[in-house]
């Protein structure tokens, strides 16, 4: 008898213990560190398209060079904007430290700009412009673009929630309770010059 009795006893405190579990689980406790782990890996991403528009720029600029070599003025702001970007040493708590996301940001857009600069010479130039190597160039060059734009709009989609989640309830109970260490993720902000509207001339 006082064998069923434990028994019965052993099993009630497993099954609260299930239940408890269930109703921590559909409670939102695993939330933070599930947002944060996909922001984390949609920053990934942005960082690996970063390095792919990187290691394409060097045979842009030679290809460019072999056919408008007095365009160095050009040529030597990407080179410097690219050595600029990837020498940006990536700390590990970029994602939570304003500064280092703000510098890191500050010189991916200098080479976007400089690169836009450098796709705007072969206008000027019919013989670069249809260069086969040239155009494989750009459409590579283009298609990573993309992805990066594509990228850093699941970061920020990944961030929103995480960051949505620490502050609303219950993640922020659980982040006092459980993950005080959780700090709100930086997003990608657009310069200010790219909000103003453009000025229409007649």
């Amino acid at each position: 008898m006082s064998q069923i009795i434990h028994r019965v006893r052993l099993l009630l405190v497993v099954m609260a213990v299930l239940i408890g579990s269930l109703g921590l689980s559909g409670c939102g406790i695993n939330n933070i560190p599930t947002y944060e782990e996909q922001a984390k890996a949609a920053w990934s991403q942005v960082l690996n398209q970063y390095q792919r528009r990187a290691e394409l720029i060097p045979n842009l600029v030679e290809t460019v060079k072999g056919f408008a070599a007095q365009e160095e003025k050009v040529l030597k702001e990407v080179v410097e904007a690219r050595s600029k970007a990837t020498s940006i040493q990536v700390p590990a708590d970029i994602l939570t430290n304003p500064k280092a996301f703000e510098q890191f940001q500050k010189a991916q857009n200098a080479l976007s700009s400089a690169l836009g600069r450098l796709i705007a010479v072969s206008e000027r130039y019919p013989d670069l412009k249809s260069s086969q190597n040239f155009l494989t160039l750009q459409t590579q060059l283009e298609g990573t673009e993309n992805r990066i734009a594509v990228a850093r709009r699941d970061y920020i989609q990944a961030v929103r929630a995480y960051n949505t989640e620490l502050k609303t309830i219950p993640g922020r109970w659980w982040r006092s309770l459980m993950y005080p260490e959780s700090e709100p993720m930086e997003r990608f902000t657009i310069e200010p010059e790219k909000t103003k509207s453009p000025e229409v001339k007649f």
